[in-house]
C-alpha cells in the first residue's frame, strides 16, 4: 500500500508546477493562496511542498514575486507569472493535454491482444 500510496503523490508533484503556473496567471497570489486552491481542487499539499516549487519557478524566470499589505494583515509575498512564466504554463498545458488525451485512450480502451 505504501508503494500506490508513493506513486500517487508522484503523479500529483509531477503536475504541481503546471497547476502553480495556472494558478499564479490568474491574479498575484500568496502561497497560501495557492494551497488553498490546490486544497479545493483535492491536490492536497502541504508549505513545505509548494515553497520549493514557487523557488524553482522564480529561478527559471516563470514568477515574480513582490511583498504586499492588505488592510490590517502583515505583509505577504505575492506571486505571479511572467511573460516567459506565461509562455512556459501554454508549453505544458498543451503538453498536460495531449499526454491527458494519450494515456486516456490507452486506460479505456480494450485490451490489445
Amino acid at each position: 500500500m505504501d508503494t500506490l500510496k508513493n506513486t500517487r503523490a508522484q503523479m500529483r508533484k509531477g503536475l504541481l508546477e503546471l497547476c502553480l503556473l495556472s494558478i499564479a496567471d490568474q491574479k498575484a497570489v500568496s502561497p497560501t493562496d495557492i494551497i488553498s486552491s490546490l486544497k479545493e481542487a483535492d491536490l492536497i499539499v502541504v508549505e513545505g511542498t509548494v515553497y520549493p516549487l514557487l523557488s524553482r519557478l522564480k529561478r527559471l524566470g516563470w514568477v515574480n514575486s513582490e511583498w504586499q499589505t492588505l488592510e490590517d494583515n502583515p505583509a505577504r509575498k505575492y506571486y505571479s507569472t511572467t511573460v516567459e512564466g506565461r509562455n512556459a504554463l501554454q508549453e505544458l498545458s498543451s503538453t498536460w493535454q495531449q499526454l491527458s488525451t494519450s494515456i486516456s485512450s490507452i486506460i479505456n480502451s480494450p485490451v490489445l491482444s
